[in-house]
């Protein structure tokens, strides 16, 4: 197979694209512009969907108490989201992780990265579309196809076969192009954020009580060794679960106008928002709350959605669980399309099996339309075991959250070493004006490194809490995740260290001409 080496970046010389610094011809449609840029960040994060799948683990964990996680969270992905603005200054390239792990530690580390990333992106998207479950049927009880709800495997068969379903369609927009994805993720994103903030001011015209609930533990961990502080912890997952993603933006830069300009504003806009209204949500949703004891408000079948129906009664109610349906749908999208350019990114450096399929771009729409086919197959295969085994299904997706942080520490942490080394930030990003941290890059760097330890360790902690039982779920993290890198590792040590280059087919005129 003809591979070819991509030729040093000179440093001389900034254009707005940049992919000549990776050897790469201009071959994917270049037409999302500022908006489409920020809504796939916002639409990954996805406010509604995040925080009314999640609240029921927060609040049944930690109670009220657990959303001082919220701003928690915030800061660290705050510090590691400042990082990517750098890079996607510096390096507006798709499967940006994977990327940028390569161009700052080595080959090894970027390849660990993008697949690392890629295999919880596919996980993440069964996860994701499994939220269709805890609506639909809230809207019309016709949704609930399989049996009525009450049967062993009632719940679990029919959100299979919601999920599948929009699987299908997130698979059939991404085979048409970024331009169909980007008109309908825009469109989903632009009615979410509305709807948040309405649910946002409804919610704070109905509070019943005082902040002073967030002051207290309100009973919540009293029983299990550590006090609240333990029962904080494993809460906080529910914030930490939510804020990530922000890193599509860049994904897209291939295929955004003015990239290095665009892609980290939206980084950091996605974030903003998402923190701002998702808390604002979560608060008042407390404080409006009828009943603080009712223990529905800790189940998969209550959350936040009980307490918004609650508030909101009759067709006011509908309305708002049809636009987090809205949101459910253009999350999906978005982690789909994510998915997909990190696996176009791989192969068109041969670093897949099959690479030549999958770097392989539709000739009518610019799209790579094998990465979205494969992508959704394999994530609705990964939703049948939600029917016979839906603990290990929580395993897998807690572990796809876990496999993104340590990703997104396979770019922050190599960065810190580069910039210890004097080698970061480059000089032509402040030449050009384009986002630079200057002073502040250290210490952000570090808080980045040091939050990205963090929260893998307290994500991957070995607790029936979490995980639940038997052993093998418990320390599921370490062997999942070890199952998973062992795998990739072997086929990169046999034969992705003798074949990774850049693919004839997408490599630069310059490129090829060296070759």
């Amino acid at each position: 197979m003809t591979t070819t080496r991509p030729p040093a970046p000179s440093a001389a010389h900034l254009s707005d694209h940049g992919m000549e610094e990776f050897g790469y011809r201009e071959s994917l449609s270049r037409s999302i512009g500022k908006f489409s840029s920020f809504a796939a960040g916002v639409s990954y994060i996805s406010i509604l969907t995040g925080t009314f799948q999640m609240f029921y683990f927060g609040y049944g964990t930690a109670g009220p108490g657990y959303l001082w996680s919220w701003p928690l969270v915030f800061v660290g992905q705050l510090a590691v989201a400042l990082c990517f603005m750098e890079l996607s200054a510096k390096y507006p390239v798709a499967g940006s992780v994977y990327n940028w792990s390569k161009k700052l530690g080595s080959r090894l580390v970027g390849w660990s990265a993008g697949w690392l990333m890629l295999t919880a992106s596919i996980v993440t998207l069964s996860a994701v579309v499994l939220a269709m479950q805890l609506n639909l049927p809230r809207l019309w009880s016709g949704f609930q196809i399989v049996g009525d709800g009450t049967g062993e495997h009632d719940y679990a068969a029919n959100a299979v076969i919601l999920g599948t379903v929009l699987i299908v369609f997130t698979t059939v927009v991404n085979a048409f192009g970024v331009k169909l994805m980007a008109m309908i993720n825009s469109t989903g994103v632009f009615i979410e954020l509305i709807a948040a903030v309405l649910i946002a001011i409804i919610l704070g015209l109905h509070v019943t009580r005082g902040p002073s609930v967030f002051f207290s533990t309100n009973g919540y961990g009293a029983g299990p060794s550590g006090g609240y502080l333990s029962a904080f912890l494993i809460a906080s997952l529910a914030s930490g679960y939510v804020m990530y993603g922000f890193d599509t933006a860049s994904s897209l830069g291939e295929e955004t106008v003015e990239p290095r300009r665009t892609a980290p504003k939206a980084i950091l806009r996605a974030l903003l928002a998402s923190f701002v209204i998702g808390g604002a949500i979560l608060v008042f949703a407390v404080m409006a709350a009828p009943n603080l004891a009712d223990e529905k408000l800790g189940t998969t079948d209550g959350g936040l959605q009980y307490i918004v129906q609650q508030v909101m009664s009759g067709w006011l109610g509908r309305v708002f669980l049809v636009c987090i349906v809205i949101a459910v749908i253009v999350c999906s999208l978005a982690v789909h399309t994510a998915g997909i350019r990190l696996t176009f990114a791989m192969a068109r450096d041969n670093a897949l099996p099959f690479s030549e399929k999958l770097a392989k771009l539709s000739v009518k729409h610019s799209a790579p339309v094998v990465p979205a086919v494969i992508i959704g197959v394999l994530s609705a295969l990964i939703l049948v075991i939600n029917i016979g085994q839906p603990q290990v299904f929580t395993v897998l997706t807690s572990i796809a959250v876990i496999m993104i942080y340590l990703a997104y520490l396979m770019v922050t942490a190599p960065m810190l070493w580069q910039r210890i080394k004097g080698n970061w930030p480059p000089s032509d990003l402040a030449e050009h004006g384009y986002f630079t941290m200057g002073r502040w890059g250290m210490p952000v760097n570090i808080v980045a490194v040091l939050w990205g330890l963090g929260m893998a360790v307290n994500l991957a902690w070995p607790r029936e809490a979490v995980y639940g039982g038997p052993w093998y779920n418990t320390w599921g993290a370490f062997i999942y995740i070890g199952a998973i890198l062992g795998a990739g590792l072997i086929w990169y040590a046999l034969r992705g260290t003798r074949v990774i280059g850049v693919l004839a087919s997408h490599a630069a005129p310059a490129a090829e001409a060296a070759s």
